[in-house]
C-alpha cells in the first residue's frame, strides 16, 4: 500500500507504520531524507505515513517538510531530541513507529529489512558499523563505556545502545514515555526500557553516513547525560543491579574491619564503626529490595 497523504489524517484510522522524523534546523537535509524514505518504502506492502516533528526550528525545516507533502507537527518551544520523539509517538497513527534522524546519517534503504522482523519482535534497532561523528577520539570510548554499562544492566550484549534508527511497537513504547528524557539520551532509554522489561529486542547491522549540516551533539555534556540516563534507567527498572552489589561491597568492608578489630587489633573487640558499617549494608539492601518491589508492582499494574 502507498504512503497515506496527510490530507486524510484521522487519528482514529490506525496505519501499519508511522515513520517519525524529529527535526531541528535541518532545512538542508529534510527534503532529501523524505525523498529517500519514499524510494525505500515504495515496495512495502503496508499503509504508512511520514510524520515530521519540528522542534521549534529557527530555519525553514517545517516549511520544506510541508512542501514535500508529509504531515508536520510543529512544537512551539524547543524541547530537545527526546521531547520531539515523545511528541511524535503520541501523534503517530501507525501500530509500528520507525524513527530515523532527519540529518541524512541513516540510509533509508535499511528500513524494510528492520520492518521484516515484525510482529515477532517488539523493537528492532539498526546497529551502526562505523562512527562518523565529530571528535571520534572522545565519542568512541565514551559510547563504549556507556554501552558496556547498559549491557551490565540488561544482562545481554548490545551492539549499539544509542542508535537513532529503530522500529518498535507504538503501544508498548507508550508505557515507557514517562522514563524517556528530553535530550539525546532518549534513544538509549527506549532500548533499555524494552530490554529491562522483557521485550524482544534485536539489532541489524546498518551503514552510517556523515550528517548533512552542523552537528548539535556536544560530546562532553551529552555523554554525561547519557551516563546519567543509564543510571536512572537502572533505578527505574533494575534497582537491585545497583543496590545489591553496593550492599554486598559495604558488608564485605564491614566484615573485614570487624575481623581486624576482633582478631588483629590490640582491643580484641568490635568497634562502633564496625557495627555502623554492617548496619549500613543491611539498610542499603533493604532499600534495594523495597525499590525492586515497587518496580515489580508497577509492572503488575501496567
Amino acid at each position: 500500500m502507498p504512503e497515506v497523504p496527510p490530507a486524510t489524517d484521522d487519528p482514529r484510522d490506525a496505519l501499519d507504520l508511522t515513520i517519525l522524523l524529529p527535526c531541528y534546523d535541518e532545512q538542508e537535509a529534510i527534503g532529501p531524507v523524505i525523498r529517500e524514505l519514499r524510494d525505500a518504502m515504495a515496495g512495502w506492502p503496508g499503509a504508512w505515513e511520514i510524520l515530521v516533528v519540528d522542534d521549534a526550528s529557527r530555519d525553514a525545516s517545517a516549511a520544506r517538510a510541508e512542501a514535500a507533502g508529509v504531515r508536520v507537527v510543529r512544537r512551539v518551544q524547543n524541547g530537545g531530541a527526546g521531547a520531539a520523539r515523545k511528541t511524535g509517538i503520541r501523534e503517530a497513527r501507525g501500530r509500528l513507529v520507525a524513527m530515523i534522524d532527519a540529518d541524512g546519517t541513516y540510509p533509508a534503504k535499511h528500513l524494510p529489512e528492520l520492518l521484516s522482523h515484525f510482529p515477532e519482535w517488539d523493537q528492532v534497532n539498526g546497529a551502526r558499523t562505523s562512527e562518523q561523528g565529530t571528535m571520534r577520539w572522545l565519542r568512541t570510548p565514551a559510547k563504549w563505556t556507556i554501552r558496556k554499562l547498559g549491557e551490565w544492566i540488561a544482562g545481554r550484549r548490545i551492539p549499539d545502545l544509542n542508535t537513532g534508527m529503530k522500529v518498535f511497537k507504538r503501544e508498548q513504547m507508550q508505557h515507557y514515555l514517562w522514563a524517556i528524557p528530553d535530550g539525546f539520551s532518549c534513544v538509549s532509554s527506549m532500548t533499555l526500557a524494552f530490554l529491562c522489561n522483557g521485550h524482544a529486542v534485536r539489532w541489524e547491522p546498518i551503514e552510517y553516513r556523515t550528517r548533512i549540516g552542523q552537528s548539535k551533539f556536544h560530546p562532553v555534556r551529552d555523554a554525561a547525560k547519557y551516563l546519567a540516563t543509564v543510571v536512572r534507567i537502572v533505578m527505574y527498572f533494575r534497582p537491585l543491579r545497583v543496590f545489591l552489589p553496593l550492599a554486598l561491597g559495604v558488608a564485605g568492608l564491614g566484615a573485614l574491619k570487624a575481623f581486624y578489630s576482633w582478631r588483629i587489633s590490640d582491643k580484641h573487640t568490635l568497634q562502633e564503626s564496625d557495627i555502623v558499617i554492617l548496619l549500613a549494608a543491611v539498610m542499603i539492601g533493604v532499600v534495594g529490595l523495597l525499590a525492586d518491589l515497587i518496580v515489580a508492582q508497577r509492572r503488575e499494574i501496567r
